[in-house]
């Protein structure tokens, strides 16, 4: 019996792929080819559509990496052939068995007319169905000869992941350009064959169905002639349709399939690439509309919608007829598909809204779902940020890479850090690139974990990246397995008829609460940091200006507020929050463009912030600070002078006020402040930090410890830190100089300078300043290592059941013990501003202005005390896909806080990662808003975005517990309303003159919009 079974299993293999997939075209004449290389980057189609070409013959190479070669082509369809369906096959050597991530191509009409993509799996172009017979076809194909970067190899280093390295040597040698009949019936066949051979071989050995469809196929073949394959194709098929025709059982998992194209916004790409990827994919997704009257793709990023309107109106306009006809479902409302971690929260709250009303603007559809299948981990303010951006329903496909625990849900109700509850489904086909394969489909229904309490799930089917978006031959696949036995039932809807019916039918799912750690990819916290650096300093620079601007408009006459560069702006820093860009996991051509982008923006921010505070007039020496917490400070004058300064949240304030009773005492190896005394040991490292309030040393052991571990992932370069990098390691102890450097009354700093490893060197400033706890280490690194991993440890005399880490509106706490594998598996995690553990009674925080990843440990002495380590993250040096990662020179600053309480750590966040503004072309302004109540945090101040001139407040409760406080303006109050992240209201709020009453739940964000009582 098993060799009956092998010998059909054979047969079906050998026959389908060497004799009926190869008459799927029944002839072909060729085009005659032309070609002209662009030179440098791509060019409109009217440039080159005058350019001079070339003759060009098949089988020749073609395309340098990231180059543009142009192709006209000119055939004729043979007058024979009327009343045939008449394609364009075109193969422009495509490579491999990835459909994205190389060659592809847009075939225009001469008039310029976007057609059609082509791509390594869908190679055709429609010329008629039927053709008249003698029309004359003629094209002019844009091809792009992307590199494949990673070459299914992700440990390999290459030079490709950058024009400026790539060189010029052909990727491509051009197969085929021709015009050729598609025999339908074979086409037919073929899918037939597959569908049934592939569920086949998923069926149980012992399943009857298995064997009925096994012994059908065999018949099948029989009645193929081998050497008449189109004849007898339609005999074939009548053979085969009682298998095709048996309905599914009644009990079957059913399967919602949703088109999808999953583009990322730039990977393994450079921008300018995707804005062209998505043009193809675009096209190929709105002529498979008009083939399948049931197609629906669901399509996220509005970013990507904004590039084909801007240059590709011909594709536009397509893409808005599929909308009205219901075939094209934008989802997400999210401008890009961020990273799920690294974003602030302001900024998450902005990709939501930019990302809405894009889709409101121009479709008059309003998203109601969060569409991020790839992110790697998802924060827990999401739930409530979705659910106040207007969602109802959050999915995600990548926590199936999980290394360690399979995540127990598939449809589940994800609450956050503040009890928002929002119904999440996490597909169990595990690919966001399905095409309903046998293998995809059985995964399917074997892998849901909600078997016996919901019956469904939902599969995003189609070829991403570039490799043009669902087939027809997938939408064929879907409608053999509508109702089919052995298999679960597919149909092709929208997204939010899935969630709505996957709702109704499982409204108690599990809940899930908190984060949800992607286990793996840890090495996105820290890859890339100057990426990561630009993006933190452009969110808080963000902030700066539309305080300012925002405070301008009100008490400056003459200014205008800036709506539309800051919209720009904010778009640009939303963009490059994508989800392989921010992480650091993009081609070393994203992240050169990237650092640039982000030195724009910051240049932009500070010429808008300086129009702002120089509108408010006057001329005196004032500290403006940003922070929402007052703060005593030392600055510097404008004359280099230190000087102390107390300032208003949100306010600013004349230098000059008394200074500190204690001033700040310096010797060579001591700073000491009369609050906190730091000793440097001769190696550099700090060998005691104590707290002359508390009356205790901080430190366990030596503190700002600079390790240097080795760091060779098993697979993926960039994305990945594993366990096995603590077991090696150097400890940097060998420092070249400790120097005091300042030794002012309200200020003092030590230098200390250290080289190492293959030329690198580290300088790290420790500063002490009069009247502050904080301790800040101003460091400058100048990286060469290659496959290292450098952190920076603060063992703490603390023991610390959990410690507290900043994310989006909020922390969240995660265990320092390792009881479980689910806490083993967070060895790397991520933070933003600060790092926070404590005992009861007494706490440290660990401060920083542009890291996020960490890990937080615990370690017993032989006293039987125990060691609270935190270690900050600093810097990594990946090979793939940028070879030259991290390389060369970053500063940043990191701070430890003795004495620290949660709220400690928030305002001392802020003020880090917002340093006081210093201006002498200043005069006294009130506040713009000002807010008394513990826990009660500003984040946001803006004009709103309708440009009524109304003032929005972004609040929320920053300690986790219940707040109530007063919000007070800077100007008269006509009056208030609660309202959602697009500003629109929700409920009025109460108002006392000036002021509005608010209370906050743990966690809570509210958004305030404020009417200003007119003149």
């Amino acid at each position: 019996m098993h060799d009956e079974r092998r010998r059909i299993e054979e047969r079906v293999e050998r026959v389908h792929d060497q004799r009926i997939k190869p008459a799927i075209y029944a002839a072909s004449v060729p085009f005659e080819v032309e070609a002209w290389q662009a030179p440098g980057e791509p060019v409109p189609f009217d440039e080159a559509a005058a350019a001079s070409y070339e003759p060009f013959a098949m089988d020749t190479p073609w395309g340098p990496p990231w180059g543009t070669t142009w192709f006209k082509m000119r055939g004729q369809v043979p007058a024979a052939w009327a009343g045939k369906r008449v394609e364009a096959v075109i193969d422009l050597g495509f490579v491999g068995d990835w459909p994205g991530n190389q060659a592809e191509a847009l075939v225009h009409r001469t008039d310029g007319t976007p057609l059609k993509a082509v791509n390594p799996l869908n190679q055709y172009v429609p010329i008629g169905n039927p053709v008249a017979g003698g029309e004359s076809v003629d094209y002019l194909v844009e091809a792009a000869s992307n590199p494949d970067i990673l070459a299914g190899d992700f440990a390999r280093p290459t030079p490709l992941g950058d024009v400026l390295t790539a060189g010029d040597k052909p990727l491509y040698v051009f197969k085929r350009a021709d015009i050729a009949i598609l025999d339908e019936e074979v086409w037919h066949l073929d899918l037939d064959v597959q569908v049934l051979r592939e569920l086949m071989l998923e069926l149980g050995e012992h399943d009857p169905r298995r064997h009925e469809i096994m012994h059908t196929l065999d018949r099948a073949l029989d009645a193929l002639d081998l050497d008449d394959i189109s004849g007898s194709a339609a005999a074939v098929r009548e053979v085969l349709a009682p298998a095709l025709a048996k309905p599914a059982h009644a009990s079957a998992h059913r399967i919602s399939g949703v088109g999808h194209a999953h583009i990322d916004s730039a990977w393994l790409w450079p921008i300018r690439e995707t804005k062209r990827k998505t043009s193809r994919t675009f096209s190929n997704v709105t002529s498979l509309a008009d083939e399948y009257e049931e197609f629906v793709f669901a399509c996220s990023q509005a970013q990507q919608y904004a590039w084909v309107r801007d240059n590709y109106p011909h594709v536009w306009a397509r893409i808005q007829e599929s909308v009205k006809k219901g075939q094209w479902a934008p989802v997400g409302g999210m401008w890009v598909e961020a990273d799920g971690n690294l974003p602030g929260g302001e900024a998450i709250a902005r990709q939501l809204v930019h990302g809405k009303r894009f889709f409101i603007e121009h479709f008059g559809i309003e998203t109601k779902g969060v569409w991020l299948p790839d992110s790697f981990g998802y924060n827990a303010a999401y739930p409530q940020l979705a659910k106040l951006a207007g969602n109802d329903w959050f999915l995600t496909q990548k926590i199936s890479w999980n290394q360690t625990n399979k995540f127990p849900h598939h449809t589940f109700w994800w609450e956050g850090i503040d009890g928002t509850r929002i119904f999440t489904h996490f597909p169990p086909v595990d690919t966001y690139n399905a095409r309903f394969s046998g293998e995809e489909m059985a995964r399917a229904t074997r892998n849901y974990q909600e078997k016996g309490a919901a019956t469904r799930s939902l599969a995003p089917f189609g070829w991403g990246d570039g490799g043009g978006g669902p087939t027809r031959e997938i939408m064929e696949r879907a409608r053999r397995l509508a109702d089919l036995e052995g298999s679960p039932k597919v149909v092709v809807e929208h997204p939010d008829a899935f969630f709505a019916k996957a709702r109704e039918e499982y409204p108690d799912a599990p809940v899930w609460v908190g984060e949800l750690y992607l286990e793996l990819h840890r090495a996105t916290y820290t890859s890339q940091a100057r990426t990561k650096q630009g993006n933190r300093r452009s969110e808080h620079k963000l902030r700066e200006a539309e305080l300012w601007a925002t405070t301008a408009a009100l008490h400056a006459p003459d200014y205008t507020y800036p709506y539309e560069r800051l919209d720009q702006l904010w778009k640009t820093v939303l963009l490059h929050q994508f989800h392989d860009i921010l992480p650091g996991s993009s081609i070393a051509w994203v992240h050169r463009e990237a650092e640039a982008e982000y030195a724009r923006v910051a240049e932009e921010l500070e010429v808008l912030t300086a129009e702002a505070v120089a509108a408010l007039g006057g001329g005196e020496v004032r500290a403006f600070n940003t922070s929402p917490f007052e703060r005593s400070e030392v600055v510097r004058a404008p004359d280099g002078a230190t000087t102390f300064v107390k300032v208003p949240g949100n306010g600013s304030a004349a230098l000059g006020h008394d200074r500190p009773q204690d001033i700040v005492v310096v010797t060579d190896r001591v700073l000491d402040n009369g609050l906190v005394r730091v000793e440097l040991a001769d190696d550099g490292t700090l060998a005691s930090v104590r707290d002359h309030r508390a009356g205790r040393e901080v430190l366990a052991d030596q503190g700002n410890l600079l390790r240097l571990h080795t760091d060779l992932p098993n697979y993926w370069d960039a994305w990945d830190v594993d366990k096995h990098y603590k077991n090696r390691y150097t400890d940097l102890l060998d420092a070249d100089s400790i120097t005091v450097v300042d030794q002012d009354p309200l200020l003092g700093a030590i230098r200390v300078e250290r080289s190492f490893g293959q030329g690198s060197k580290i300088v790290q400033t420790i500063t002490v300043r009069a009247g502050s706890a904080r301790i800040d280490i101003e460091t400058e690194i100048d990286w060469h290592e290659a496959e290292k991993f450098l952190k920076a440890a603060f063992p703490v005399d603390i023991r610390a059941p959990h410690s507290s880490a900043e994310i989006q509106f909020g922390h969240v706490q995660r265990p320092t013990h390792t009881n479980t594998s689910w806490e083993a598996a967070r060895f790397e995690v991520y933070g933003h501003r600060w790092v926070h553990i404590g005992e009861p009674g007494y706490g440290v925080a660990v401060i920083n202005d542009s890291t996020y990843g960490h890990d937080v440990s615990r370690t017993v002495r032989e006293d039987g005390g125990t060691t609270t380590t935190v270690r900050l993250s600093l810097v990594r040096a990946p090979r793939v896909p940028d070879p030259e990662a991290d390389q060369g020179k970053h500063r940043f600053t990191y701070s430890l806080l003795p004495g620290a309480s949660i709220e400690d750590a928030v305002a001392e966040g802020y003020a880090l990662n917002l340093p006081l503004r210093v201006t002498d072309s200043a005069g006294p302004v009130q506040p713009v808003v000002s807010v008394d109540g513990e826990g009660v945090t500003i984040e946001a101040v803006k004009l709103a975005d309708d440009a009524s001139g109304d003032v929005v407040v972004r609040l929320y409760e920053s300690r986790g517990g219940r707040a109530t406080g007063t919000l007070r303006t800077g100007f008269p109050l006509a009056g208030a309303q609660v309202t959602d992240l697009l500003e629109r209201p929700l409920s009025v709020a109460d108002t006392d003159g000036n002021a509005v009453p608010v209370a906050l739940r743990p966690f809570e964000v509210q958004t305030l919009r404020l009417a200003v009582e007119k003149k």
